[in-house]
């Protein structure tokens, strides 16, 4: 157990410091190896690669898919097509909500956060601008409407943390959807006020915008497309995949042929498109790969069943230690898609049978699953963040502090929030 522990501190150390999961997680992996008394080299060989490949077999064709879909929207300028109107219909009194909103209709439509950053941050700049709002708000916003409640909590989202869960509790991407559209609006809703309360404390400080050093960064030149055009691929993956239950896999080929077809007079640069999208995801799946890898470790050492003994004894609801386990996980790799990774391969299939014998559904594990991934991943050295205040020009000490009540305060509230619901017998 002390080994297990011991291996979850190195991998959070090294991953705080910059240090890549994909050599980290295996050395992290050796330390719980050598002190649960297992075969240091067959740890490796068999036991961490098949975690390892196990999750990149199934899931490689819909990071692949959606790292193309989203580079295809950002490179034809759908995705800045939809932003600008959306901004526009809000006006620049409402600079926040446009950004965030734009930020959320790009997210829950299937394209990567890390794509909608790029997307929204020329549109972001103007408003700001406009609206004379401190540029160091401009991180938190971006990541409300990317990194929260379209990532975890509404219903029906493409997103990778809405879609782990499903093989380990037979569910679909709709699961527990009245516990997730709830923890949506606290966690929108909460955010933005949160904001707006910000930007009226940083205005009577007389912290107003201010131009970035390099103004033209990210600046996109050229007609943009029809927005309601534009909009087509997205509204096509969400109800090929929820209304009509297509497989994500099938949803998204369908929405990246779509914008294909929709923007032929581009056809030179698809093949440039495509062939970045693709590479992109490389990194993505091996990253979640290499921490369900560590997963697969610690399941087989004997300090394991403690460990499980211990989180399934958290008294109340069994979905509170599922949050627990989730979100310290996340917390530790980094990453909501890595950490639930972990979690759900070591203990999903306990949670599992907890919902068939405690009387809670499946359906509120999923949600809780997702929506405990998207709490403390945000912390400083989630890769997410770091991207996000790289495109922008802040720092940490700018603009981390608001991005923490976003995206780690609030959402942790909404899982509760969700929990209580849950025990309510309301999913």
């Amino acid at each position: 157990m002390f080994g297990i522990i011991l291996g979850l501190i190195v991998l959070m150390v090294l991953a705080f410091r910059g240090w890549s999961i994909i050599w980290v997680a295996p050395i992290a992996a050796g330390v719980v190896a050598l002190t649960g008394g297992l075969d240091l080299l067959e740890a490796y060989t068999d036991t961490y690669m098949s975690g390892f490949v196990g999750f990149a077999k199934q899931w490689f064709p819909v990071f692949m898919l959606s790292a193309v879909f989203g580079k295809l929207m950002a490179d034809t300028a759908m995705a800045r097509s939809i932003a600008i109107s959306l901004a526009k219909l809000m006006g620049k009194k409402r600079a926040i909500l446009g950004v965030l909103l734009a930020a959320a209709v790009l997210t829950y439509g299937g394209i990567s956060l890390f794509v909608v950053v790029f997307a929204i941050y020329p549109l972001a700049l103007s408003l700001f601008r406009e609206a004379n709002i401190s540029r160091k708000l401009l991180p938190a916003t971006v990541a409300l409407g990317a990194f929260t409640f379209t990532m975890t909590a509404l219903p029906g989202t493409p997103q990778i943390q809405n879609l782990i869960p499903m093989p380990y509790f037979q569910t679909d991407p709709m699961a527990a959807p009245f516990m997730g559209i709830v923890a949506a609006i606290i966690m929108s809703v909460g955010g933005y006020f949160y904001l707006i309360w910000r930007q009226k404390q940083l205005t009577e400080k007389g912290e107003v915008f201010e131009e970035p050093k390099d103004k033209n960064i990210l600046d996109v030149e050229g007609k943009d497309p029809n927005v309601w055009v534009s909009l087509l691929p997205l509204v096509t993956v969400i109800l090929t995949l929820n209304l009509l239950k297509w497989d994500i896999v099938v949803a998204l080929i369908v929405g990246n042929l779509l914008i294909l077809v929709l923007n032929l007079s581009k056809i030179k640069g698809f093949v440039k498109s495509i062939n970045e999208g693709a590479v992109s995801s490389v990194t993505a799946i091996i990253n979640t790969s290499a921490a369900v890898g560590f997963g697969t470790v610690v399941q087989n050492v004997p300090g394991f069943k403690k460990i499980t003994e211990l989180l399934m004894g958290i008294p109340g609801n069994p979905l509170v230690s599922e949050a627990v386990a989730v979100n310290l996980l996340a917390g530790a790799t980094g990453s909501a898609s890595g950490g639930m990774g972990i979690a759900l391969e070591a203990l999903g299939d306990k949670y599992y049978e907890l919902a068939q014998t405690s009387g809670i559904a499946p359906e509120a594990f999923h949600r809780i699953a997702s929506l405990a991934s998207g709490g403390l991943d945000v912390l400083p050295h989630n890769g997410a963040v770091l991207t996000v205040l790289t495109i922008t020009g802040m720092t940490h000490k700018d603009s981390y502090k608001d991005i923490a009540v976003v995206g780690i305060v609030i959402p942790i509230v909404a899982t509760a929030v969700a929990i209580v619901m849950a025990a309510m017998g309301i999913y």
